[in-house]
């Protein structure tokens, strides 16, 4: 039986790499952003989700077995991400309630549930890694936790199922994305190779020299859609990694050689990417111009702070999906294979020369 799924931030890495499995899966496929992209098989719904009353208007017909909750709204401070995030999931769960009602709502969090929010981030008291699920909330404010109530609640209201999925660092590709570590690091590297700067660490000894995972994308949306079709996995929370573990002083040097530069030796100093690449916005545009990219603008493709807060953690992170695992989840991909992947598609869709 056809089966109906509304993903919100369907423009974004997750959402769009959710909308792309689902619509091969056979699903029919709405995709909520506050300015929807042409995706193929995709429904745009335009909703701005902190509008309560414009949201339930734009989701008046939208009657989805499943909703894929992929997006947040960065604000200055934690107390308003609270305010403003939570108030999203209330909007939208509250939208949906005209019509039959969602079957099962998947919400993606992350590491910041151990972690803490931005404002606290790595400090503190923090649980023992590898983060398993069972480790609870730390005892501090955090938009994550107000996310998760919001679904909890409306789920006892309303019947649905959910599961809550939290990824370490996503791998994927998204244009004007507030997160995304793999597009920073694939025009850092231009920008390197262009002026003959170092190719250097931007972070912290802990990540240099400790064990470390991501989430791709596509790994993310696989367990997304098993999360949803699977009845022992329903009113669950997630860990979601790609399966490996690595160390960047080893990536690093990966990385370095699929853009031909040489890595710089690490000697321990911070070096953060928002200071490197606080005076490129002109340089990028140059090399948009002589290289026909699609995108000059190089604060819709770079999101240096993001990678900076991942990258200068004075703590090793690792995640355990041994949860998952034990339910028969077995995706698995290798973290370099996601980063030259990304970094192909960001090369055949002319975003980097």
């Amino acid at each position: 039986m056809a089966k109906t799924a509304l993903v919100v931030g369907a423009s974004g890495i997750v959402g769009s790499a959710t909308t792309a499995l689902l619509v091969e899966q056979g699903w029919t496929v709405h995709g909520l952003a506050r300015r929807p992209t042409a995706q193929a098989g995709v429904h745009p719904v335009a909703a701005d989700l902190q509008d309560p009353s414009a949201t339930t208007a734009a989701l008046r017909d939208v009657n989805p077995d499943a909703v894929f909750i992929t997006t947040w709204a960065r604000q200055d401070s934690e107390a308003e991400n609270i305010r403003v995030n939570a108030a999203m999931v209330r909007n939208l769960l509250d939208g949906l309630r005209g019509g039959t009602g969602p079957r099962h709502v998947a919400l993606v969090t992350g590491l910041k549930h151990y972690l803490g929010p931005f404002e606290a981030y790595g400090k503190g008291t923090l649980p023992q890694t590898p983060f398993r699920e069972e480790q609870g909330r730390l005892d501090v404010e955090n938009f994550y936790y107000a996310q998760e109530d919001e679904v909890f609640a409306a789920a006892e209201r309303d019947g649905f199922t959910w599961s809550v999925h939290r990824p370490h660092t996503v791998i994927g590709l998204a244009v004007g994305n507030a997160m995304n570590m793999g597009t920073t690091l694939a025009v850092y590297a231009t920008l390197c190779r262009e002026t003959g700067r170092p190719f250097a660490f931007p972070g912290s000894a802990a990540q240099w020299s400790g064990l470390t995972d991501m989430t791709d994308a596509g790994q993310l949306a696989r367990h997304l859609l098993w999360a949803t079709e699977t009845e022992a996995a329903h009113d669950e929370a997630f860990n979601v990694v790609n399966g490996d573990v690595f160390r960047w002083q080893w990536m690093w040097g990966r990385i370095a050689d699929w853009f031909g530069v040489e890595a710089a030796p690490f000697d321990g100093i911070v070096r953060p990417l928002e200071q490197q690449m606080a005076n490129d916005a002109a340089l990028w545009r140059e090399i948009a111009t002589r290289e026909g990219l699609v995108e000059p603008d190089l604060n819709r493709l770079a999101s240096p702070w993001h990678t900076d807060a991942d990258l200068g953690r004075p703590v090793e992170v690792v995640t355990d999906m041994s949860k998952s695992r034990r339910l028969g989840f077995t995706g698995y991909q290798p973290t370099d294979d996601a980063f030259f992947a990304l970094f192909e598609r960001l090369r055949d869709d002319r975003l980097i020369p």
